[in-house]
């Protein structure tokens, strides 16, 4: 007697949530890079190099800013599909509600104990991974927010080659980055730029952290639940196993 296991397929992932994965993937990838230069230059051109050719910096500041736009315009559509999407409201799943909280818990508990237990259904997408998605667009936020700080401080004079309204909403927007940054740093009440600077770079060393770990946990519930979940991001399907049914050999 042998039980054959039956699976059915459950789409989780819209083709549109999975090009902006990817889009943020490579973007992601981008502003590390650049990001790294610009806090400290790495590499440089040949000495020989035509001196219109030895604009280093200036291009990776462009590539990160351009980057940067796209990383708003993919959070705006994430923000927007996370309340009002027609397959899945992910927002539900962070409500601190007796039925979520317990669904943490237990996913936590087949983490931790390596699928001794699996009380909860694996179906949807859960309260444990939706909180750590939300964890990681919270560090996104504070990312843009610093990031476009430190930027509107380049513009000195207060004009923009659009005008003056792009500084002032700028700095309307994020001067109250440098007392929170100094209140995270603990530059306390003399926080300066320098403090939206660390307060930006120990952000990104945490969103490294955060990709890792994000790829180990897809990785170990592909191989301990059994049921594709890694290929959710790149066909936009998993297979939930429903039943086992015993076949004669």
């Amino acid at each position: 007697m042998s039980k054959q296991p039956i699976y059915r397929q459950i789409k989780r992932r819209t083709g549109a949530l999975r090009i902006i994965h990817w889009v943020n993937v490579v973007c992601m990838m981008a502003a590390i890079t650049t990001g790294l230069y610009i806090a400290a230059p790495y590499y440089q051109t040949f000495i020989a190099d035509p001196a219109v050719d030895k604009y280093v910096m200036a291009y990776n500041r462009l590539i990160h800013f351009i980057v940067a736009i796209i990383f708003d315009v993919t959070s705006i559509i994430i923000f927007y599909l996370t309340f009002f999407s027609r397959v899945d409201r992910p927002w539900k799943k962070v409500v601190p509600n007796k039925e979520n909280l317990t669904e943490f818990v237990e996913v936590f508990l087949n983490l931790v104990t390596l699928n001794k237990r699996k009380k909860f259904s694996s179906e949807h997408n859960d309260s444990f991974n939706v909180t750590i998605f939300f964890i990681f667009h919270f560090l996104m936020i504070w990312m843009l927010l610093t990031g476009l700080q430190m930027y509107v401080h380049g513009l000195g004079s207060g004009l923009s080659s659009v005008g003056g309204w792009w500084p002032w909403m700028l700095h309307f927007v994020t001067d109250w980055t440098v007392p929170v940054s100094g209140w995270l740093i603990g530059g306390g009440p003399t926080a300066t730029l320098m403090d939206v600077r660390i307060s930006h770079h120990v952000t990104m060393w945490l969103l490294i952290t955060w990709v890792v770990l994000h790829i180990y946990y897809q990785v170990w519930r592909t191989v301990f639940w059994k049921e594709g979940d890694i290929s959710i991001i790149v066909g936009g399907s998993k297979y939930v196993r429903i039943k086992d049914e015993e076949e004669k050999d």
